[in-house]
């Protein structure tokens, strides 16, 4: 775990593997008709797409839980701040399309509005949004993270009001006259950057987009976690009085891997909603951080590449137990984790290495 290279040369094969056939699948969907030996499935892409965007959150609250020792169970409100952020762009570009041809969205207009709320403003170009969708969960996690942190609320005591954070903010959110689509969200999307969402063409761009994020996050972790802060960050997780002691405040360092993980994961969310077509309040249901955290947790936490496996094999897993058993799911996922914890304390990917050693 804290070895300097962190990846073995084994690792790096496999990332440059899976990179490669990763990249392969909506280049075959393209280029081969359906039929064909070497058709890869539309619903087959659209799914990995969706897995890649969890495995980037994944990877955003490793670096906070594995590296930092803050378990967060809130890490969902960062996930859909960044899918509404970017939601808000995807239901102006609608335009006059929409059931009530109107240039408010069709909830506004259901909803009896006159005009946008003002946090709506400038979300009819891409780039304010790509923006919102790093400031919003940024600046939030900031704010929470250094009352947080300054008042030594730490293990358990977080958690709590992690959660709480994500529970208030799905309620806010479900509330019809919040201009956020209450309890159906956004949804009906049909165009990014003048591109028809529903298009082939415009489906495999952004799941190769989000396979290049999140190469590029693993990457970037990577290279944290193996410098002199990442030493730092461990050393929280491991001994903070002593680390204080030695004349290090703690503080800025846990804000700073706290604040990344949330922007890294409402990057994921902001990916994610185009690709699934809908985002509404249930993605803050603390259920859903939970989950982000099992991912971790039978990956690997404190690896890098075990959650982002965790959130592959877990919603893998998911997607088959949902169509064959779809009342004993959360049994399942209950037993899993209680498997894990017991048998693999260190993931899939410790198992890994223990083979390889």
């Amino acid at each position: 775990m804290n070895h300097p290279s962190l990846f073995s040369r084994r690792a790096w094969t496999g990332i440059v593997a899976c990179t490669v056939v990763l990249a392969a699948l909506p280049l075959l969907n393209l280029f081969f008709a359906d039929g064909h030996a070497l058709h890869v499935p539309s619903y087959l892409v659209s799914l990995i797409g969706k897995f890649m965007c969890y495995a980037l959150a994944a990877l955003a609250l490793d670096m906070v839980w594995g590296y930092a020792g803050i378990l967060s169970l809130g890490h969902g409100v960062f996930f859909a701040l960044g899918a509404y952020a970017h939601g808000m762009y995807l239901m102006r570009a609608i335009g006059r399309e929409g059931v009530y041809q109107s240039d408010l969205p069709d909830f506004m207009v259901f909803l009896d509005w006159k005009t946008y709320p003002w946090f709506w403003s400038g979300t009819d170009s891409f780039w304010v949004s790509l923006a919102l969708v790093v400031l919003v969960p940024g600046v939030l996690a900031f704010v929470f993270g250094f009352f947080a942190f300054r008042s030594r609320i730490k293990g358990v005591y977080f958690s709590i009001i992690t959660q709480a954070m994500t529970y208030a903010f799905m309620l806010l959110f479900f509330r019809n006259n919040t201009g956020f689509g209450g309890n159906n969200g956004f949804t009906d999307f049909k165009r990014i950057l003048g591109y028809s969402i529903s298009a082939p063409g415009t489906k495999a761009t952004l799941y190769l987009v989000t396979l290049a994020v999140l190469l590029g996050a693993l990457l970037l972790c990577r290279w944290i976690v193996t410098s002199k802060l990442g030493r730092v960050l461990q050393a929280v997780r491991d001994s903070e009085s002593r680390l204080m002691f030695i004349g290090y405040n703690p503080l800025w360092f846990k804000l700073f891997v706290w604040t990344l993980s949330a922007v890294l994961c409402g990057i994921a969310g902001a990916l994610y909603v185009p690709q699934v077509g809908i985002i509404n309040p249930s993605e803050m249901s603390p259920a859903n951080s939970i989950e982000m955290v099992i991912w971790a947790a039978v990956g690997g936490r404190g690896t890098l590449l075990g959650p982002i496996i965790g959130a592959f094999s877990v919603n893998g897993l998911k997607s088959w137990f949902t169509g064959a058993f779809p009342d004993l799911w959360l049994f399942a996922l209950g037993l899993i984790f209680i498997l894990v914890t017991r048998y693999l304390p260190r993931g899939l990917a410790g198992l890994v290495r223990k083979e390889q050693a």
